[in-house]
């Protein structure tokens, strides 16, 4: 059951919290598309900041985007110029006022997206697989990781069968939902196909009373108001 269930998913609303915050009865379909484009924009318009995740939090005017990157930097741009354009952009496009955090992601090492978009990029640069992986996993367990596995999968070196290559170091306590294990999945994308790169971070276990409760604010007034 552990490998099959996505381990975020898995943990959302015990360990775990949505990447979007936000609740509407007629308008889901149209704010979830909405959410998906913003991403996409985003993730786009920012490929060389180290983005992690992007958190989007709606009230019924307000639009709210928390931005996890490596390189908050290259995210405000000279004099705050970047962050300005982005947000009238993303103003622009959902016709809301927008907000947007930016924050910081000290230790990118043990972060699962960005050491998978770490190790896609090396692959794409026809680096050595098992060189990248085994580098991952000896920097990510100095910095105080618990355990980390990473999974590649494809034509491995341009080989004719698709084949696995796996490295494994400390405990991946898959099933026990306190157990707080970061995920990333990213593609590398070469000349004789596509490679999955999965990234699994063990970092702990979250304690009852350590998970945040978070208030979904409605979107839309209802029919009363």
């Amino acid at each position: 059951m552990g490998r099959k269930v996505n381990p975020i998913g898995f943990r959302l609303g015990v360990t775990k919290d949505w990447q979007s915050r936000w609740f509407a009865e007629k308008e889901y379909t149209n704010l979830l598309h909405e959410d998906i484009k913003l991403r996409k924009i985003i993730f786009g318009r920012l490929k060389a900041a180290a983005l992690s995740k992007i958190e989007i939090q709606r009230s019924s005017t307000n639009l709210e985007i928390t931005l996890h990157t490596a390189k908050p930097g290259i995210v405000i741009g000279k004099s705050g110029q970047a962050v300005d354009q982005l947000k009238k952009e993303i103003e622009d496009m959902t016709g809301k006022k927008v907000k947007l955090n930016i924050e910081e992601i000290r230790q990118p090492e043990l972060d699962a997206y960005l050491v998978a978009e770490s190790i896609a990029e090396q692959i794409e640069k026809r680096v050595n697989y098992k060189r990248a992986m085994k580098q991952s996993v000896t920097r990510a367990m100095r910095l105080g990781a618990k355990g980390i596995k990473i999974k590649c999968s494809g034509r491995l070196a341009g080989a004719e069968m698709a084949r696995n290559a796996m490295e494994k170091d400390g405990r991946i306590p898959l099933q026990t939902i306190r157990a707080d294990i970061d995920y990333g999945l990213v593609h590398a994308f070469t000349t004789y196909g596509r490679i999955g790169v999965k990234v699994w971070i063990y970092k702990g276990d979250v304690l009852p009373g350590q998970m945040k409760k978070v208030n979904l604010m409605p979107v839309q007034a209802s029919a009363e108001e």
